[in-house]
């Protein structure tokens, strides 16, 4: 046989000659003869261990082997033994038809012949070792059956990201292409206006009174593309576990006040107040640039998408940590989940405001490298509140590459 079954066998009869003589027929390698005295004993085998085959003597004193076969047949674990009985009465008592009612497979009478006992037991035993081979092949067979579901499901899912990392991929390219291409169109156009009046002799265009507001157009789109790459740099060192992180004591009420003035300008140009509230000095241990970044994304989406009301920022300590809160007055975002993944924007924002998608991204990461929090509140009309909680003691994080 391919597998190695051992078929256990049962012979049950009140006499231990008898039982000796059977085992020593029946007993070969790869079978387990156990003996019973009785139909008790007996029945506490079969409650013990699966057998391929009983042997029942008929008479016996108590229960007899007729009232042992319906205990058996009536039990779940037992009703599919065969069972062969074995009985020294007469022919003419007709022990062998009540014991095929009983549900005997067979029937032999005293004195045994070896030779047929010998030829019935080896029968059974290989249709047991056939029975468990096939019902091991049937088990196998269903477990490669799940294997492969699994496998199928595991393709299949991996099909669909791939397909994601696709679409997202072609969508990074787009945004990225239509992104840059704004602010180097704008360069382009400035830059032939002014061969155009060079060329024409138009000298006036270049007087020292126009040539601030020309350089600021022109560092204004600069500083859009410098933006986008640096998102784009980001991203990328996030997801080789590479963005640098690089403590130090820095007052957080300071830093605040320096986005503010940065955006100033940007502000003023949006026609929007940012209000600005913050304690004298704040101070902790984080990645000054790092957290510059933070506010300054938090207060550049205010502006964008506050719909030209006030924005207020306000920077507070609570506890263990430093809390910045950032609040607009805009359409309010509906998922709060989805405005945090990468390139993921709201409808609305697409078609009101420029950029990947990648400044709410990149400020969880950050906050996140420094043990903190960010949240949003929000009520869709209303505007949003980002929240963001930082621990005074931000622990020093490896961001050394991994391989």
């Amino acid at each position: 046989m391919p597998l190695d079954v051992q078929s256990k066998l049962l012979i049950v009869d009140d006499l231990p000659e008898n039982l000796l003589a059977l085992e020593a027929l029946i007993r070969a390698p790869g079978r387990i003869v156990h003996r019973a005295g009785s139909a008790e004993a007996a029945l506490a085998l079969l409650l013990e261990h699966e057998f391929a085959l009983a042997i029942v003597d008929v008479q016996m004193p108590g229960m007899n082997g007729f009232e042992l076969a319906e205990l058996m047949r009536g039990t779940e674990r037992t009703r599919h033994i065969p069972i062969i009985f074995v009985s020294a009465a007469g022919r003419e008592l007709n022990y062998a038809f009540q014991g095929y009612e009983s549900g005997a497979v067979d029937f032999l009478h005293k004195p045994l012949d070896p030779h047929a006992v010998v030829s019935k037991v080896s029968v059974f035993v290989d249709l047991h070792q056939h029975h468990k081979a096939l019902r091991h092949e049937m088990e196998s067979l269903a477990a490669a059956h799940r294997k492969q579901e699994e496998l199928v499901q595991q393709l299949q899912q991996t099909q669909h990201e791939l397909e994601r990392a696709v679409r997202m991929r072609d969508d990074f390219m787009s945004m990225v292409s239509h992104e840059l291409r704004t602010p180097l169109n704008t360069l382009y156009l400035e830059a032939q206006l002014r061969q155009l009046h060079l060329s024409k002799g138009n000298l006036a265009n270049f007087a020292p009174d126009r040539l601030p507001a020309m350089i600021e157009r022109d560092q204004r789109q600069i500083r859009n593309m410098v933006r986008l790459i640096d998102d784009m740099l980001d991203v990328t060192r996030m997801r080789r576990d590479a963005l640098s992180i690089q403590t130090k004591p820095v007052d957080l009420a300071v830093l605040a006040h320096a986005v503010v003035e940065n955006l100033r300008h940007q502000a003023e140009a949006a026609g929007v107040a940012i209000a600005m509230e913050a304690p004298a000095e704040l101070h902790g241990v984080w990645d000054e640039f790092r957290i510059e970044q933070v506010l300054t994304n938090l207060l550049t989406n205010a502006l964008r998408y506050g719909g030209g009301e006030p924005v207020e920022m306000v920077v507070q300590q609570v506890g263990d940590a430093a809390r910045v809160s950032v609040r607009d007055h805009g359409i309010g975002p509906d998922d709060h989940e989805r405005i945090f993944e990468q390139f993921e924007r709201t409808e609305h924002s697409r078609q009101h405001a420029a950029g990947l998608g990648l400044g709410l991204y990149i400020t969880r990461k950050i906050v996140g490298l420094h043990d903190g929090q960010i949240s949003v509140e929000s009520t869709p009309g209303q505007g949003a509140t980002f929240i963001v909680d930082l621990p005074l003691h931000a622990k020093a994080v490896d961001s050394t590459p991994k391989a």
